[in-house]
Parts: structure tokens; C-alpha cells; sequence
């Protein structure tokens, strides 16, 4: 029974790797969509397109999340902590997700300084924040902000916005596999638990990363924010 258990999860997860590569096909051919027809199509459509493209885009981003916790739990991750030059990764994220900011007409900012580097998995790291500027694009009346610092010997990195914030059940619930689903606004948790995981991968001299969430910030939202020692 043990081994027909390891095999359904190594064919769901061949199953899930076949559905991102598809869905990234298609957000190709729908962002092609978009930059043709921009001029011909009212504000209204545009809008309703670029909505449909950040909904697969989310989706694609929970598909790689998944994979990735199953690598994790496999042990076949291929972890490759390293220095970082922060400010080109946030810049990178932000010029990604420029496009999609664009149809709400959300302005995201960065602020990081020049000479902030720090040493972790980038493509790990790179996902947690995609997911953080994923969540406060739902959230967001129209301004999301990124800010990287080094504090107490740790690198902190904050996502804010100037939405309504977290609701106190979620600020009460902890970040864990178990923490529920919720059938009302469809959350699975998925991408805080991808996080909270992520972050205590990353230790040193006796530390581990951290994920937290709050509500203040600049801008009285929601702060997503992950340190990392």
C-alpha cells in the first residue's frame, strides 16, 4: 500500500508539471491577445482580459508551489543558496509584473538599497514574493509597495499595500498545513504554507527564516513579511 501511495503522488505530480507547461501556453497566447488588440477593444474588455490573464498567472504560480513542495518533501529539490543583489531581484519582479499592474492601474514601488545583498535559494526566494505581490494585487485598493532592509543581523522583506488587511481570523490562525480551507473565499492557504516552508529552509548560525503577516505598514494594509537570517 506504502508503494501505491508513492506512485499516485510521483503521477500527480507529473500530471500537475504537464498542466503548468500548458497553462503557460496559454498566458503566452493570451498576453499576444492583449498586446493586439489594446487599441481595438473598449476599456472594459482590456480590463476583463487582463484579469483573466492574472487569474492564470495565479494559477500557474499555485501549480509551481505545489511541485515545489513536493521536490521539497522528496528531498530532490535542488537548493542553491547563494548572494543576492536584492535590489535587481525585486526591480525584476516589479518590471514582470508591470504589465498585469497596468489593468487595475495599481502602482507597485520598490525600495531597497544598492548595496543590499544577502545569501538564499533565488528561485525559492523569487517565488515567495511572487506570491506576496499575488495576494496584495486581490487585496490592493491601488498601491503596492516591496521594501528590503537588513535589520537585527536579519534581511527583512515587507509587501504592503493600502487595502482593507487581513481579516483577525487569518492574523489569528497559524501558517501551517493544517490551518483549513476556506469554502467561503476559496483560500487553501497554499501560498503561505508554500512561504512559511520556504523561510525555514533558510537558516544560519542557529536562525531560521521567518513568514509573518500584519496590518499597518505604510500604507495601513496588509504586510506580508518574510525575514531571513
Amino acid at each position: 500500500m506504502e508503494q501505491e501511495d508513492i506512485n499516485f503522488s510521483d503521477f500527480i505530480a507529473s500530471s500537475i508539471h504537464d498542466m503548468k507547461n500548458s497553462l503557460n501556453i496559454q498566458i503566452g497566447f493570451l498576453e499576444e491577445l492583449m498586446g493586439e488588440c489594446k487599441d481595438k477593444v473598449d476599456e472594459s474588455m482590456r480590463s476583463q482580459l487582463g484579469h483573466t490573464i492574472y487569474e492564470a498567472s495565479r494559477m500557474n504560480v499555485n501549480l509551481i508551489q505545489i511541485l515545489s513542495l513536493y521536490k521539497l518533501g522528496k528531498s530532490i529539490y535542488p537548493i542553491d543558496i547563494a548572494e543576492q543583489s536584492l535590489k535587481e531581484i525585486l526591480e525584476e519582479l516589479a518590471l514582470q509584473n508591470q504589465s498585469i499592474m497596468a489593468y487595475k492601474e495599481i502602482t507597485l514601488s520598490v525600495t531597497c538599497d544598492d548595496e543590499c545583498y544577502w545569501y538564499f535559494d533565488r528561485d525559492l526566494i523569487t517565488g515567495v514574493l511572487v506570491n506576496a505581490v499575488n495576494n496584495a494585487y486581490n487585496y490592493t485598493t491601488d498601491k503596492i509597495h516591496i521594501r528590503a532592509q537588513i535589520r537585527d543581523d536579519m534581511l527583512e522583506i515587507r509587501v504592503e499595500d493600502n487595502g482593507t488587511g487581513y481579516s483577525d481570523e487569518m492574523l489569528l490562525e497559524s501558517i501551517t498545513a493544517d490551518r483549513g480551507i476556506s469554502f467561503a473565499t476559496g483560500s487553501t492557504g497554499l501560498g503561505l504554507y508554500f512561504s512559511s516552508q520556504v523561510a525555514r529552509m533558510h537558516k544560519n548560525a542557529g536562525k531560521l527564516g521567518a513568514l509573518s503577516i500584519e496590518n499597518g505598514g505604510a500604507y495601513g494594509g496588509g504586510c506580508f513579511v518574510l525575514t531571513l537570517p
